[in-house]
């Protein structure tokens, strides 16, 4: 199976409701693909990227039960640009290799089409050239900041300070050849996906190595 078969870019700010997207086209039988959980999974206790990260920063950054210690990594990242591009160097290159296995996987066991969940598409250009269509989750930024202060207990500055690292909205509509509002409840969230889901399986079926 070619890397180029139907496979959609889903993105959004944080806080927009990626996950809450994903979670749905998943249940309509996509598979997803979440670059955010293959970080999760290779910086768990006994990931593959462990013993790279604690050979260039050390114990500091390790957790007790042996995994990553995000926070003083997040902390480390934000202020120290060479620190960040130390992970990302890390990261980035297995990342990828396990995104594209697991984008085949997905293709292979009879899924229509894959939806590959990249909060920093935008950001980094490698991976729209992997992407038959740019799926955006919108919402008005407030509506980001009231969702992260409530999920992840941050500070309306903690998390401004992180979308303003991120694309702009803007930026992220102007790439955009798909989008869902998500400024309101679920229901109207799911009937949004629920005719997208339609829309990428007329376009995967006429089109399966788009891309």
């Amino acid at each position: 199976m070619s890397e180029a078969a139907f496979i959609i870019g889903l993105t959004g700010g944080i806080g927009s409701g990626k996950s809450a997207a994903a979670a749905m086209f998943a249940e309509l039988g996509a598979a997803v693909v979440d670059v955010d959980v293959i970080a999760h999974d290779l910086t768990a206790p006994g990931g593959a990227a462990m013993d790279a990260i604690r050979n260039v920063f050390g114990a500091k950054a390790i957790a007790a039960d042996g995994a990553l210690d995000r926070v003083a990594m997040r902390r480390l990242v934000f202020s120290d640009a060479a620190a960040k591009g130390r992970l990302e160097a890390i990261l980035h290159p297995m990342i990828i290799a396990e995104s594209r296995r697991r984008c085949k996987t997905g293709l292979t066991s009879g899924a229509p089409y894959v939806v590959l969940v990249v909060p920093l598409l935008v950001e980094s250009g490698g991976y729209r050239n992997r992407v038959a269509r740019v799926l955006v989750v919108d919402c008005a930024e407030n509506t980001q900041v009231s969702r992260v202060m409530a999920r992840n207990g941050m500070t309306s500055e903690e998390v401004r300070r992180i979308m303003a690292a991120q694309a702009s909205r803007e930026e992220r509509l102007t790439v955009a050849d798909d989008t869902v509002d998500n400024d309101s409840d679920m229901d109207k969230l799911r009937l949004q996906i629920e005719a997208l889901h339609q829309k990428y399986l007329t376009l995967a079926a006429k089109n399966p190595l788009a891309g």
